[in-house]
């Protein structure tokens, strides 16, 4: 896990924190995950919520966990991991998972996230910090194409 002491943000909807999951967070941090599976339409599968929940809490895993909270409320997450770049012989942030609460979106939790990352790469003099969403995620590509380059890349999946 990262440590960080949390990154505040203000705005006019109230203070916003980005901070590391901590094990209270448990129930909140499943229901947002809950949210983002249910976005992409995967299935409502408990062992995946509790497996993924075991790697976070894990520290020798390498699958780490950002969460997002304005008023004491759990908002938003992110899901990433350092990852090895050869043709670049160096390190990123690859990002798995970023999701938002329907109810707050636009309000720039995306964006916090987003920056805390990019922070989090600096820090550990790491190069980027690389992710990928949906054709269809119109609403996040608006935000992404506002602070990232877009790659000329496809990416296949070859199912095992």
């Amino acid at each position: 896990m990262t440590t960080d002491a949390g990154a505040k943000t203000d705005s006019d909807a109230g203070a916003l924190t980005i901070r590391d999951l901590e094990p209270a967070d448990r129930d909140a941090w499943a229901a947002l995950f809950r949210g983002y599976r249910d976005f992409y339409e995967l299935e409502h599968d408990d062992a995946v919520i509790d497996t993924v929940w075991e790697w976070l809490r894990d520290p020798g895993h390498e699958l780490n966990a950002l969460l997002a909270v304005r008023h004491g409320a759990p908002i938003g997450i992110a899901h990433w991991r350092r990852f090895a770049r050869p043709s670049r012989g160096a390190t990123a942030i690859f990002l798995d998972d970023l999701f938002v609460s329907p109810e707050v979106r636009g309000g720039g939790v995306g964006r916090a996230l987003l920056t805390r990352l990019h922070e989090i790469a600096r820090e550990q003099g790491l190069i980027e910090v690389r992710w990928i969403t949906s054709y269809t995620n119109t609403d996040a590509q608006r935000l992404y194409d506002r602070v990232a380059l877009r790659a000329p890349f496809h990416t296949y999946i070859d199912q095992v």
